[in-house]
Protein backbone atom coordinates (compact mmCIF):
# COMPACT_ATOMS: atom_id res chain seq x y z
CA UNK A 1 0.00 0.00 0.00
CA UNK A 2 1.21 3.48 -0.78
CA UNK A 3 0.34 5.87 1.99
CA UNK A 4 1.44 8.77 -0.22
CA UNK A 5 -1.32 7.89 -2.69
CA UNK A 6 -3.77 7.56 0.21
CA UNK A 7 -2.75 10.96 1.59
CA UNK A 8 -3.20 12.55 -1.83
CA UNK A 9 -6.63 10.93 -2.14
CA UNK A 10 -7.55 12.23 1.33
CA UNK A 11 -6.31 15.70 0.32
CA UNK A 12 -8.47 15.73 -2.80
CA UNK A 13 -11.47 14.61 -0.74
CA UNK A 14 -10.79 17.30 1.88
CA UNK A 15 -10.54 19.91 -0.86
CA UNK A 16 -13.86 18.78 -2.36
CA UNK A 17 -15.48 18.86 1.07
CA UNK A 18 -14.06 22.30 1.84
CA UNK A 19 -15.32 23.79 -1.42
CA UNK A 20 -18.65 21.99 -1.75
CA UNK A 21 -19.73 21.63 1.86
CA UNK A 22 -21.21 18.26 0.92
CA UNK A 23 -21.67 15.74 3.73
CA UNK A 24 -18.59 13.76 4.74
CA UNK A 25 -20.25 10.43 3.90
CA UNK A 26 -21.08 11.64 0.39
CA UNK A 27 -17.49 12.72 -0.21
CA UNK A 28 -16.21 9.34 1.02
CA UNK A 29 -18.59 7.51 -1.32
CA UNK A 30 -17.95 9.75 -4.33
CA UNK A 31 -14.21 10.25 -4.08
CA UNK A 32 -12.64 7.56 -1.94
CA UNK A 33 -14.78 4.43 -2.08
CA UNK A 34 -15.28 4.78 -5.82
CA UNK A 35 -11.58 5.34 -6.58
CA UNK A 36 -9.58 2.71 -8.42
CA UNK A 37 -7.01 2.45 -5.62
CA UNK A 38 -6.63 -0.81 -3.70
CA UNK A 39 -8.68 -1.44 -0.59
CA UNK A 40 -5.94 -0.61 1.93
CA UNK A 41 -5.26 2.73 0.25
CA UNK A 42 -8.98 3.58 0.25
CA UNK A 43 -9.29 2.51 3.89
CA UNK A 44 -6.38 4.67 5.07
CA UNK A 45 -7.49 7.63 2.92
CA UNK A 46 -11.05 7.33 4.20
CA UNK A 47 -10.06 7.24 7.85
CA UNK A 48 -7.62 10.14 7.44
CA UNK A 49 -10.16 12.24 5.54
CA UNK A 50 -13.02 11.59 7.98
CA UNK A 51 -10.90 12.38 11.07
CA UNK A 52 -9.49 15.54 9.48
CA UNK A 53 -12.90 16.72 8.28
CA UNK A 54 -14.61 16.08 11.61
CA UNK A 55 -11.82 17.67 13.66
CA UNK A 56 -11.37 20.63 11.29
CA UNK A 57 -11.72 23.38 13.91
CA UNK A 58 -9.43 21.70 16.44
CA UNK A 59 -6.76 20.93 13.83
CA UNK A 60 -6.89 24.40 12.32
CA UNK A 61 -6.56 25.97 15.77
CA UNK A 62 -3.05 24.52 16.00
CA UNK A 63 -2.10 26.33 12.79
CA UNK A 64 -3.78 29.56 13.92
CA UNK A 65 -1.75 29.45 17.15
CA UNK A 66 1.46 29.20 15.11
CA UNK A 67 0.53 31.94 12.62
CA UNK A 68 -0.43 34.74 15.00
CA UNK A 69 0.58 37.51 12.59
CA UNK A 70 -1.22 35.93 9.64
CA UNK A 71 -4.86 35.96 8.72
CA UNK A 72 -5.61 32.23 8.59
CA UNK A 73 -7.82 32.68 5.55
CA UNK A 74 -4.88 34.15 3.61
CA UNK A 75 -2.95 30.87 3.85
CA UNK A 76 -3.39 28.94 0.61
CA UNK A 77 -6.27 26.49 0.96
CA UNK A 78 -4.12 23.55 -0.16
CA UNK A 79 -1.50 24.43 2.45
CA UNK A 80 -4.16 24.60 5.18
CA UNK A 81 -5.54 21.22 4.15
CA UNK A 82 -2.12 19.57 3.95
CA UNK A 83 -1.29 20.82 7.44
CA UNK A 84 -4.69 19.67 8.72
CA UNK A 85 -3.94 16.15 7.47
CA UNK A 86 -0.44 16.09 9.01
CA UNK A 87 -1.66 17.34 12.39
CA UNK A 88 -4.42 14.75 12.26
CA UNK A 89 -1.71 12.12 11.82
CA UNK A 90 0.20 13.54 14.82
CA UNK A 91 -2.86 13.16 17.02
CA UNK A 92 -4.71 10.10 15.74
CA UNK A 93 -2.27 7.75 14.00
CA UNK A 94 -0.10 6.12 16.64
CA UNK A 95 1.88 4.08 14.11
CA UNK A 96 3.11 7.04 12.01
CA UNK A 97 6.22 8.89 13.20
CA UNK A 98 5.70 12.68 13.24
CA UNK A 99 8.78 13.13 11.03
CA UNK A 100 7.11 10.98 8.36
CA UNK A 101 3.93 13.06 8.57
CA UNK A 102 5.95 16.26 8.13
CA UNK A 103 8.06 14.87 5.28
CA UNK A 104 4.96 13.62 3.47
CA UNK A 105 3.24 16.99 3.92
CA UNK A 106 6.26 18.76 2.41
CA UNK A 107 6.41 16.41 -0.58
CA UNK A 108 2.67 16.70 -1.22
CA UNK A 109 2.92 20.49 -0.99
CA UNK A 110 5.68 20.47 -3.60
CA UNK A 111 3.34 18.61 -5.92
CA UNK A 112 0.06 20.43 -5.27
CA UNK A 113 0.92 23.88 -3.97
CA UNK A 114 3.34 26.76 -4.47
CA UNK A 115 7.12 26.81 -4.69
CA UNK A 116 7.49 28.12 -1.11
CA UNK A 117 4.78 25.99 0.48
CA UNK A 118 7.10 23.18 1.55
CA UNK A 119 9.23 25.50 3.70
CA UNK A 120 6.19 27.25 5.13
CA UNK A 121 4.45 23.98 5.99
CA UNK A 122 7.65 22.55 7.50
CA UNK A 123 8.03 25.55 9.81
CA UNK A 124 4.44 25.51 10.97
CA UNK A 125 4.30 21.74 11.48
CA UNK A 126 7.58 21.72 13.44
CA UNK A 127 6.06 24.30 15.79
CA UNK A 128 2.77 22.45 16.06
CA UNK A 129 4.64 19.23 16.85
CA UNK A 130 6.39 20.99 19.73
CA UNK A 131 3.02 22.28 20.99
CA UNK A 132 1.51 18.79 20.81
CA UNK A 133 4.49 17.32 22.67
CA UNK A 134 4.33 20.00 25.39
CA UNK A 135 0.63 19.28 25.88
CA UNK A 136 1.42 15.52 26.15
CA UNK A 137 -0.93 14.79 23.26
CA UNK A 138 1.58 12.87 21.16
CA UNK A 139 0.93 9.18 21.70
CA UNK A 140 3.06 7.04 19.45
CA UNK A 141 3.70 3.33 19.66
CA UNK A 142 6.25 1.10 18.05
CA UNK A 143 9.90 1.11 17.23
CA UNK A 144 11.31 4.51 16.36
CA UNK A 145 8.08 6.35 17.14
CA UNK A 146 8.68 7.64 20.64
Amino acid sequence: MSRRIARELALRALYAHELSGNPIDDIVADMIDSSQEDEKVREFAGFLFVKAARDKKKLDDYVVARTRNWDFERIAIIDRLIMRLAICEFLHFEDIPPKVSIDEAIEIAKKYSTENSGQFINGILDGVLQDVKKASLLKKKGRGLI
